[in-house]
């Protein structure tokens, strides 16, 4: 069945509830492009806004995994430096991960997320609480979105939702209290 398009307060309402947000790769933390060098080896272009959204998300108490159906060790080596242990690379039925993800962290439905962009994402997009598709998805995964971002993946869509569910958790201003105390200590 297809979402409906949720209101700003109903939207809220849904991330409020939000423990664990799942992330696609490629066009998600990524334009989509794969490059390959001369040598044959992959290369992808992360959005740096998007992984320090991610370590907000670890200091506001969320959980955050990445489901991908492909595999690559650029995806490993960004996750390890972002802190993502939640990592199921050549998952081709990613429902059945994030089930298993549910399982692992105690959770219902309505307390997951996840930020996708193409068809394969469209199991997952059903189950979740909060379904998101990038704004330079395929028609149909937006159809199944409860929100559609205004950035592309790869261009800070994934940061968008993530400043979304933290504001709409009332945590956004201890963690820019946070930054602030910081710089007035000269510890940058």
């Amino acid at each position: 069945m297809k979402k409906k398009r949720l209101s700003i307060t109903e939207l809220k309402k849904k991330a409020e509830k939000i423990k664990l947000i799942i992330l696609d790769v490629d066009g998600v933390l990524t334009d989509g492009k794969i490059v390959y060098d001369s040598e044959g080896r992959e290369i992808k272009a992360f959005n740096i806004h998007d992984g320090h959204g991610i370590r907000l998300l670890h200091d506001a108490g969320i959980s955050v995994a990445i489901i991908t159906g492909r595999q690559s060790k650029v995806v490993e080596i960004r996750a390890s430096e972002l802190g993502i242990t939640d990592v199921f690379q050549k998952a081709h039925y990613k429902n059945s991960v994030y089930q298993e993800l549910l399982k692992k962290y105690n959770l219902k439905d309505e307390n997951a997320a996840f930020v996708g962009d193409d068809l394969i994402d469209l199991s997952i997009l059903r189950s979740v609480g909060f379904a998101v598709a990038v704004s330079n998805a395929v028609d149909e995964v937006k159809e199944y979105a409860h929100m559609v971002t205004k950035k592309a993946g790869g261009e800070g869509a994934v940061r968008e939702v993530i400043d979304f569910i933290i504001k709409a958790q009332g945590k956004w201003d201890r963690l820019i209290e946070g930054y602030t105390r910081l710089m007035s200590n000269d510890a940058f």
